[in-house]
């Protein structure tokens, strides 16, 4: 294979960044000529990618944000389908975003360019019409969880399972008190993680809440107990220091940290987590946690009459059983939330066997993703 490999590539946000930069590198060690385009993301960048837009172009959350975005994206979406029928990629790699990459992926196919989709969209969880559209936009897909394979292979749709990235980074035992240790906290103090979300949006709907349940578990419960709160930008943490002051929770001792949710959890004896890859991150740290969220009541009547699942959160889903409490909407209310999470505290048997529960979901998915994931791609290029 001498002449180069062109590989374009659409990644809409961080967690397809960091898969694309892992695939990216798989890649490269086995195909040393190929050259990478199209829109992506810092990690791509790091490993040679060319971007013609920025990732963040694409990174708009929810409905109302997106159709104040629309005219911006769908000029992108214009521009990049013209850019790549002109250029006819070897193959096109369309990571996460749905959205916007299955409309592209499907332009492509039908003008004979291979296409590949990596992260099989929750189709499993809901929208279950998506699978037609699926059929017609893709050569393949590349599916993280185990539960998505027999769904494409019912529809005849070309599939890899290649498991998730994360069980692959995080260890299969993650000492507590050596996470403590790096972190500067108490060995033995009761310590609870708190991941109220990463886009501004989750944090309007749940910061108040979160910070409401901590002051309920110091005040009736474990007056020693401390919190460790992790954010993904300054927006996000400002707005919880927001509510710190509006719920006049300023004693409540809270460790706010940069980045470093794995630490968060790693250190915590138990976390309340807003669903989401957290919950997965959660999952694989072998810890029992509280998945919570609110969102619009139409949006979740919605989701509630499209869904298949009877759970929202990864770690029961994957499980195909209840292992941690979801708590939901309305029965979200912070004592509810503080009474659950001081139980969960309480219980170690519990604790152990939601450990085993884990650790069993955590071999499944370490499957050596971006190497599996390369070989399917060299495998359709061929």
């Amino acid at each position: 294979m001498g002449s180069v490999v062109r590989i374009a590539m659409v990644a809409g946000e961080a967690s397809g960044d960091l898969l694309a930069s892992h695939l990216m590198a798989a890649l490269k060690a086995k195909l040393p000529n190929a050259v990478f385009f199209g829109i992506g993301g810092p990690r791509m960048e790091a490993q040679g990618f060319d971007a013609w837009w920025p990732m963040e172009k694409l990174s708009v959350m929810g409905y109302v944000d997106a159709l104040k975005h629309y005219r911006e994206i769908s000029g992108i979406r214009r521009q990049l389908k013209k850019r790549l029928l002109d250029l006819r990629p070897d193959i096109f790699i369309g990571v996460d975003a749905p959205d916007f990459n299955l409309g592209l992926e499907t332009n492509l196919k039908a003008a004979g360019v291979k296409t590949i989709h990596y992260v099989s969209p929750s189709i499993w969880a809901w929208r279950g019409g998506r699978i037609k559209k699926i059929a017609k936009a893709v050569d393949r897909v590349l599916a993280l969880f185990p539960m998505e394979p027999p769904l494409y292979e019912k529809e005849r749709i070309p599939v890899t399972y290649v498991g998730h990235p994360l069980a692959d980074i995080i260890p299969l035992k993650t000492d507590k008190l050596l996470v403590r240790e790096k972190l500067a906290m108490p060995r033995d103090m009761p310590i609870f993680a708190l991941l109220p979300g990463s886009r501004k949006g989750e944090l309007d709907k749940m910061a108040e809440t979160f910070v409401q349940t901590a002051k309920i578990i110091r005040e009736r419960f474990l007056p020693n107990a401390l919190f460790v709160v992790p954010f993904t930008t300054r927006e996000t943490r400002l707005q919880f220091e927001m509510a710190i002051y509006t719920q006049q929770a300023s004693d409540v001792p809270f460790r706010l940290l940069f980045g470093h949710a794995q630490d968060a959890l790693g250190a915590a004896d138990v976390s309340l987590v807003a669903s989401g890859t957290a919950t997965l991150e959660a999952a694989l740290i072998k810890r029992p946690m509280v998945i919570t969220y609110k969102i619009a009541k139409l949006s979740y009547w919605i989701m509630k009459r499209m869904a298949y699942q009877p759970f929202v959160g990864l770690p029961n889903i994957l499980a195909g059983r209840s292992v941690v409490p979801e708590i939901l909407q309305n029965e979200a209310t912070p004592e509810n939330l503080a009474e659950v999470l001081v139980k969960l505290y309480e219980d170690k048997e519990n604790a152990e066997a939601v450990a085993e529960a884990f650790t069993e979901i955590h071999l499944q998915l370490r499957q050596n993703t971006a190497e599996k994931a390369a070989n399917a791609v060299i495998e359709c290029l061929n």
